[in-house]
């Protein structure tokens, strides 16, 4: 489905995406608009990327339709997001997602994607300003000087476009972890092992690292999940370590001590215990987005309290 009809609906999308990105402290390396989709690096912020991506879409969606008077799902798929090893891909990141209206046919040379208005690289060469592009972050990977690294970059994208499509970079968990299909080629004719996984791009290592922090988050999760602990009873074990009656926290109050018990509530029940960022909206009589933001402070206000002691009070 064509998501940009026009102009108008890229320059739409963007200013939404700037405004949030700038707002949620998400620093962006590269970018490209497409006709039915669109290539992002970011940085992870403050924010999870999940939200982020959230509010830009449906917001997006919202805008989209109401101009081209239309209803339904605009977006038929949720984003695909991969995890990036930074020093090692940033920078093959930021060309191949640069290249992107070259290789779509969007611009004819590399002369013209300097001016292309929907991708990053005319903010790198100094053709177009984005505050939300951190423009010198990536020409730091170049060089010390702008005018140095503005020349090495060009040369660096001037190869990539030579070379031609990146099958590393978009192929399979294995493929990306090792670097292309000769180095895959040459590591199982070494014998070695490496670990993969699709949704990660980096190396065996990194790779490695990544899940195995991930695989104790979830036995985290299991572990405290396998209580029982519903949200209910979350608000109310929350309560109790807090002095607070479960209305205190049902009521909206900006009290600094209620406030304080919902956003560690908010942060325990979506990060600690899985449960949807819908769902404890519901529970708390709030907005999705008010639990987004109480889950950053409570993150930063529960400090080094033992969380399972708080989840384990008045069994």
């Amino acid at each position: 489905m064509v998501i940009f009809r026009d102009d108008e609906d890229r320059e739409s999308f963007l200013d939404r995406l700037g405004g949030i990105l700038l707002e949620t402290a998400t620093p962006c390396y590269s970018w490209s608009l497409l006709g039915n989709h669109g290539h992002f690096l970011f940085r992870t912020g403050e924010y999870p990327i999940a939200h982020v991506m959230r509010r830009v879409l449906t917001g997006y969606a919202v805008t989209f339709n109401r101009r081209h008077h239309r209803h339904g799902h605009l977006f038929q798929n949720r984003y695909k997001s991969i995890l990036c090893e930074e020093d090692a891909y940033l920078k093959e990141l930021v060309r191949y997602i640069h290249l992107n209206p070259l290789r779509a046919g969007l611009v004819k040379n590399l002369v013209d994607l300097e001016s292309y208005p929907y991708a990053g690289h005319s903010v790198l060469m100094g053709k177009m300003e984005k505050a939300w592009q951190d423009r010198n972050y990536v020409l730091g990977y170049f060089g010390t000087t702008k005018r140095h690294a503005k020349h090495q970059y060009l040369s660096f994208v001037a190869q990539g476009a030579e070379k031609g499509r990146s099958p590393e970079l978009a192929g399979g968990g294995l493929l990306r972890s090792v670097g292309g299909w000769k180095n895959l080629k040459e590591l199982r004719g070494s014998g070695e092992k490496v670990r993969a996984d699709e949704r990660i791009l980096g190396g065996s290592e990194f790779v490695e690292r990544i899940l195995k922090e991930a695989g104790e988050d979830w036995e985290r999760k299991s572990r405290l999940r396998q209580r029982g602990i519903d949200l209910p009873q979350l608000v109310e074990r929350i309560g109790a370590h807090f002095g607070l009656e479960i209305e205190d926290l049902k009521s909206g109050s900006k009290v600094a001590g209620i406030s304080r018990a919902r956003a560690v509530l908010c942060y325990v029940g979506a990060r600690k215990l899985g449960f949807p960022s819908v769902s404890i909206a519901e529970e708390l009589g709030v907005s999705p987005s008010a639990v987004s933001r109480a889950i950053l402070r409570g993150q930063k206000l529960l400090g080094q309290e033992d969380i399972e002691e708080i989840l384990s009070e008045s069994q």
